[in-house]
């Protein structure tokens, strides 16, 4: 997803969740028909309630009722838009240990690597360790100066003027701290609303942020797409690397499957006695399934049941605030292997920096 994408879709969501963060109270604010809440109330038939907030997560609670109106997909983002005051910064976070970052002292060579090793358009920079942020850097700019640079060296030659641009001319030793392309970076409280960081970001027109403990040291990063991610799911654009959905067999009779695995393919795996019909007509893959079982991601460890599949039991082995990553699928009864703890410890702070999907 491109920049100007990401700003104008989430000055859309910003605006939505600012609205559902506020109670409802109020004679002229629950009487308007305005707005998004508005529209919705008619569209469900409610009555001016004493407290909108909760009507309305009622209502969405009903989906026999709203079957006909919003399809699974739009009910799944009422509901986190709803959830969205209820939603900090530190449950979306990207923790310390994986984020990338380099250091103020690194050449414009590295820097161009340590892009195109990360995939990310921004790359926070910092002094020493990552407890010292000192701004950021965006791959356009660093693009842009190479060009410029460039263009000078051409310009300058002597002899007629070529259409080409020598950039094997331009000095990548320089260091990033002898250039002018760091950018401010935005620190913020774990505590911080994630809407409260999203209209931030709109504001200042930074799109991510460090967030930074009560002791002065960074605990991890969060980026403009990683919030828009909790109302509308996985954002994947052309640049991300996409693995193919596996489902491996395991000892007990049962399977290990990517959430991104297509209920067809489950289907044929498992065997027919797997029954997904009443599924298969609004979700395409196992992780909707459940998602949509559920109203809601399931956390990791969670065991999902439903009478349709009543022979199974499905249980979310990898999982975050924002997807199922991977299930295992057992018969009834079938004995379980323990699931390794895989938290992460935050490292010292001389640890390597590793930095988050960034956009």
């Amino acid at each position: 997803m491109n920049d100007t994408d990401a700003q104008s879709s989430s000055a859309v969501l910003a605006d939505e969740a600012r609205s559902a963060t506020r109670d409802g109270q109020g004679d002229a604010e629950t009487r308007s028909s305005g707005g998004w809440l508005g529209r919705l109330r008619e569209t469900l038939g409610l009555r001016v309630p004493a407290n909108l907030r909760q009507d309305l997560e009622q209502a969405l609670s009903r989906e026999d009722a709203l079957d006909a109106a919003f399809s699974p997909e739009e009910r799944a983002m009422l509901r986190n838009i709803l959830r969205m005051r209820e939603t900090r910064v530190d449950d979306i976070m990207v923790p310390r240990a994986d984020i990338n970052a380099v250091d103020l002292s690194i050449s414009l060579a590295d820097l161009v690597l340590a892009f195109e090793s990360s995939g990310h358009s921004r790359m926070p920079i910092f002094r020493e360790t990552l407890d010292d942020p000192v701004g950021m850097v965006h791959i356009k700019d660093l693009m842009a100066h190479i060009t410029i640079a460039a263009k000078r060296i051409r310009d300058d030659a002597a002899g007629p003027a070529v259409p080409v641009l020598e950039v094997g001319s331009v000095d990548l030793g320089l260091p990033l701290s002898a250039t002018d392309l760091l950018r401010p970076i935005l620190f913020v409280p774990p505590s911080m609303p994630a809407s409260d960081l999203l209209a931030k970001m709109q504001a200042t027109r930074i799109q991510i942020a460090l967030v930074i403990d009560e002791y002065g040291g960074t605990d991890g990063l969060v980026s403009m797409e990683d919030i828009v991610e909790t109302i509308v799911g996985d954002i994947s654009d052309e640049h991300d690397e996409l693995e193919g959905p596996s489902i491996v067999p395991t000892a007990n009779g049962g399977f290990i499957a990517d959430a991104r695995a297509s209920l067809e393919d489950v289907v044929a795996a498992v065997g027919p006695e797997f029954e997904v019909a009443d599924y298969g007509d609004d979700v395409d893959t196992i992780g909707g399934m459940l998602f949509s079982l559920l109203g809601r991601i399931p956390v990791r460890g969670e065991i999902v049941t439903s009478p349709e599949l009543a022979a199974f039991e499905i249980e979310v082995l990898e999982a975050d605030p924002r997807r199922i990553r991977k299930v295992r699928i057992s018969p009834r009864g079938a004995a379980q292997p323990a699931v390794p703890d895989r938290r992460k410890r935050r490292p010292d702070s001389e640890a390597p920096e590793q930095e988050s999907a960034a956009e």
